[in-house]
């Protein structure tokens, strides 16, 4: 079982930065690929990044490629979402979520989710 718990969401305006963060529990972290969705209100949930479990390799939606960029932590167990130039389309809750095994960045491949950040950007 894997829990996950995000943090650091708040409001910013355009133009500025926010870092996510993801804490999670469980034994053989490293053997996890972590993922980062958005949801904005009336919309799916949407991949925004993903990072495997060992050797950090990342990919990312066209959408946030080249802003946003996304760590880890093994031995601490923690997951990063640098957040740069942000837009107000950007403007959703951001979960993290993992899987065993390799990242996708399918919505449905993924097991276990946190429970979501608020992030506001202001024009």
């Amino acid at each position: 079982q894997v829990q996950l718990v995000e943090s650091g969401g708040g409001l910013v305006q355009a133009g500025g930065s926010l870092r996510l963060s993801c804490a999670a529990s469980g034994r053989t972290f490293s053997n996890y690929a972590m993922g980062w969705f958005r949801q904005a209100p009336g919309k799916e949930r949407q991949f925004v990044g993903g990072i495997s479990g060992i050797g950090g390799n990342t990919f990312y939606a066209p959408s946030v490629k080249g802003r946003f960029t996304i760590s880890r932590d093994n031995a601490k167990k923690m997951v990063f979402l640098q957040m740069g130039s942000l837009k107000p389309e950007d403007t959703a809750v951001y979960y993290c979520a993992s899987r065993w095994g390799a990242a996708t960045w399918q919505v449905s491949e993924y097991d276990y989710w946190g429970q979501g950040t608020q992030v506001t950007v202001s024009s």
